[in-house]
């Protein structure tokens, strides 16, 4: 990249060094067109600049996606691998060794965790595609949401801590029109987010009721929070909080980006607000009648 930027400039240098040259010898041929030359010159070089601008940050804005999706495929590929080999691992284990039905259990109930962290992430991919997907149109049909929620926290919370870590606060029989697979997958996004980036064992607050003639969900950590600069980019994809020469938590930077774009196409809105002492709440408001 930074030979590539010397280049430009250097190229760019020179384009201009040889406008004003050969405009330095238009004058000395015809004096009479001086003023017209220079005027001529200035905004052709006023038109030459805004476009070597506008390259410069094209070429700016390919290279981060390019190192965006190096990191993509960086961070899918040890999340693939990781829960895979634990998977060989334990399955392994029970085939060589004399184990009682306790551990096996133990081992197997370890293993369907793996698998179900392998469903998400495929899940996460296989979204991502049709989302950008143009020729793709959700389905949506009625279906309860209270119930769709009620069983993803469920399932995390077995798979998250053995301690009471999710929070769950959950109106009864709420009905939503919209694409089931979509909010499926909004949902354990915002959920597993919430737990990721927050400390073992920590609680987190999931809450879902109307108001207003409003259906509202929210997903509340008391995690590391994150910043008022970084609240704009979260849903930018391929994007994560934190350093990537620092940080610690697993991911793919697809989740967010997911939320956004779905609830987008379900004419809902999300709002990310801190919570208090620190950890951050993110809010989804969807319209009750909105079919």
């Amino acid at each position: 990249m930074k030979k590539a930027l010397l280049l430009f400039y250097f190229l760019l240098f020179y384009a201009i060094m040889q406008l004003i040259w050969w405009g330095v010898m238009f004058i000395r041929f015809d004096p009479s067109k001086k003023n017209m030359i220079i005027g001529e010159g200035i905004f052709f070089l006023i038109i030459f600049l805004w476009g070597a601008w506008r390259l410069k940050r094209l070429v700016e804005r390919e290279q981060k996606l390019l190192q965006q999706q190096q990191n993509f495929l960086l961070a899918i590929t040890h999340e693939l691998k990781s829960p895979l080999a634990s998977v060989k691992l334990y399955i392994q284990t029970i085939l060589r060794r004399d184990l009682d039905k306790e551990q096996q259990q133990t081992f197997l109930r370890n293993s369907l965790k793996d698998i179900e962290r392998l469903d998400d992430l495929v899940e996460n991919v296989l979204m991502t595609t049709k989302l950008d997907s143009r020729n793709y149109s959700m389905p949506k049909e009625d279906f309860n949401l209270t119930a769709l929620v009620e069983q993803i926290v469920d399932r995390l919370q077995k798979n998250s801590c053995s301690s009471q870590v999710l929070k769950p606060y959950l109106e009864a029989d709420i009905i939503i029109h919209a694409d089931k697979f979509a909010i499926s997958n909004v949902v354990t996004n915002l959920i597993e987010n919430a737990i990721k980036y927050s400390p073992a064992c920590a609680m987190v607050d999931v809450k879902l009721y109307t108001e207003n003639n409003k259906i509202i969900f929210s997903v509340a950590d008391h995690g590391i929070g994150i910043s008022d600069e970084e609240k704009k980019l979260i849903f930018n994809k391929f994007y994560r909080v934190g350093s990537e020469a620092t940080r610690k938590t697993k991911g793919t930077g697809l989740g967010l980006y997911i939320v956004k774009t779905v609830l987008q196409k379900h004419d809902a809105t999300i709002k990310v607000k801190d919570n208090t002492p620190k950890g951050s709440i993110f809010e989804v408001t969807f319209e009750r009648n909105a079919k």
